[in-house]
């Protein structure tokens, strides 16, 4: 193990969260007795570039400081490779460093983690979703959520998280449920009309809401939640159930598991991690021990 780890850093993660948190993560694998090389990228592409050259240098680990975003663009360094992942979690939705139960907008908490489990040497080996060569750690969204990320992100006001409410508003006024077509491993392709279809690595997106709240990151499978053909009045009284994740009682939501699943409809951008990948059609599979985490094992 080397005594060096790289520091990738989103400043502007969290509404500036991330430069701030950037420090006491910094302190915390020092005191720890590693060296710290701090990457800050230009834009998505550029810090890519620097995570991979981090990796490709021999990085002890590579510590993302951000959010879900953030993370993912690491994810596409790491994948596949020794080097381990560490998460400082001062996003927005923070929601694989809630899926791996790491220390969320605590980053002298998360760090002080990450570190001890680098020196002890027991990273945690997890799955990763893998699209085409494209790697995400939590939920690939399809549907009326996608629906409403498309409007949230062509909106210049408000900002933060009230612009996704207000998009959801609008999608809501005109909602219809899509035809999809999708097959689970090598099964028959089925066509169903749903509201949305969920792929989950992890059990949450959005910052909590546990659209697939059996999911767990180290089991080679996915977990698909399928919310059917709703009318309005039913998709209002069952969306809030999401973030218990008693949504999947209601008879409109089925849940499946797979190692892999294609996913088509018209008009219907792909998200992971919260990012767009592109319209559908889509091919996910779950790649077992993808991933080496500085995170704690899973309780039983």
């Amino acid at each position: 193990m080397t005594s060096e780890i790289t520091l990738f850093v989103n400043p502007t993660a969290g509404r500036g969260r991330g430069a701030h948190a950037a420090q006491p993560a910094a302190r915390a694998f020092r005191d720890a007795g590693f060296s710290v090389r701090t990457v800050v990228g230009e834009d998505a592409d550029d810090a890519l570039r620097r995570a991979r050259e981090a990796v490709d240098g021999g990085t002890g680990a590579l510590v993302a400081v951000g959010g879900d975003g953030m993370i993912n663009i690491a994810l596409q360094a790491v994948a596949g490779t020794d080097t381990p992942l560490g998460i400082i979690g001062v996003g927005t939705g923070n929601d694989f460093a809630r899926t791996l139960d790491l220390p969320i907008r605590d980053p002298e908490a998360a760090g002080s983690l990450a570190a001890r489990t680098l020196k002890d040497g027991t990273a945690r080996a997890v799955d990763a979703g893998r699209i085409g060569g494209r790697y995400f750690g939590t939920v690939l969204a399809s549907g009326f959520d996608s629906r409403v990320n498309d409007r949230g992100n062509r909106m210049r006001w408000p900002t933060g998280r009230y612009k996704y409410d207000l998009a959801m508003v609008a999608e809501l006024a005109a909602f219809k449920p899509f035809p999809f077509r999708i097959r689970l491993d090598d099964g028959p392709v089925q066509e169903v009309d749903a509201t949305l279809i969920a792929v989950g690595n992890g059990a949450s997106y959005g910052g909590g809401m546990r659209i697939c709240p059996g999911a767990q990151v180290d089991d080679g499978l996915f977990d698909i939640t399928v919310v059917g053909d709703c009318s309005r009045a039913t998709l209002l009284k069952v969306f809030p159930r999401v973030y218990k994740g008693t949504h999947i009682d209601h008879p409109k939501v089925t849940v499946h598991r797979a190692a892999k699943i294609s996913v088509e409809a018209a008009g219907i951008t792909g998200y992971a991690d919260g990012e767009p990948l592109g319209p559908l059609p889509l091919t996910a599979e779950c790649v077992p021990g993808a991933v080496r985490v500085l995170a704690p094992p899973r309780a039983s």
